[in-house]
């Protein structure tokens, strides 16, 4: 199965000067927890998360409405293309430890968002019908996600 055939193709998205509550704003408007972020030619530069948008508030000591989506966005771009495998997909999500791929074309312009849930209901028996995607691969992917990471001796809590 592609990625093309259980993405979500309308998705919303921010500008890196936008400001993070602007971000914020349309997560809580989106039920979403996580936006592309985009340049003017609506190429993917970076994803930004409502947690990104939490840290960036309390290590900046200032409120959303005071700094851009900038700021607070991830500075690496994992994504994948329509016509990957979702295993492929899967495979990225569990070595970045992330929920959501943004779906690029050829030329890094936006066309959809492939989340840990969209596998999910790929791999769900929907009356009677076969899976499209093993249970236990989810269940493999969402464990590796999941997983903490490591954090150095100086930062670990007890």
């Amino acid at each position: 199965m592609q990625v093309s055939e259980i993405m979500t193709r309308q998705v919303a998205t921010v500008r890196t000067t936008d400001k993070a509550s602007t971000a914020a704003g349309i997560m809580w408007d989106c039920d979403c927890g996580a936006l592309p972020v985009v340049d003017e030619a609506a190429r993917a530069v970076a994803v930004v998360t409502d947690r990104d948008i939490c840290m960036a508030t309390l290590f900046q000591d200032r409120p959303p409405s005071q700094f851009p989506v900038s700021v607070a966005m991830s500075r690496d771009l994992h994504s994948c293309l329509p016509e990957h495998d979702i295993t492929t997909a899967e495979q990225r999500m569990r070595a970045q430890q992330i929920r959501r791929l943004p779906v690029l074309d050829a030329d890094r312009r936006l066309v959809g968002i492939i989340s840990l849930a969209d596998i999910a209901r790929a791999s769900a028996n929907v009356k009677g019908r076969k899976r499209d995607v093993p249970s236990d691969e989810v269940t493999s992917t969402l464990i590796d996600i999941c997983a903490p990471r490591s954090a150095p001796d100086s930062q670990a809590r007890g």
